[in-house]
């Protein structure tokens, strides 16, 4: 799955637009390496946002073929920092 549709189905980032602008701006890392949206997401990556005031680390759980629930988008990822 691409990065971008990744933190848009986990609710990492709330629109998909706004994953590729972020991710274009530089700000998202898979596995230490800045990365673009369209890069390929895997189980065990490790997912680092910066926003304006916070970093977000976690790692990928589970990669989803589909749109999940709400419910179930917290269990795609873990928190890290």
């Amino acid at each position: 799955m691409r990065l971008d549709k990744f933190l848009k189905v986990s609710r990492l980032i709330k629109r998909r637009t706004v994953a590729n602008e972020v991710s274009d701006m530089g700000r998202v890392y898979v596995n230490g390496n800045p990365a673009k949206p369209s890069k390929q997401i895997k189980e065990g990556d490790e997912i680092k946002i910066e926003y304006a005031n916070r970093t977000v680390c976690a790692r990928v759980l589970k990669v989803p073929q589909n749109n999940v629930s709400v419910q179930e988008a917290s269990t795609l990822y873990e928190i890290l920092t």
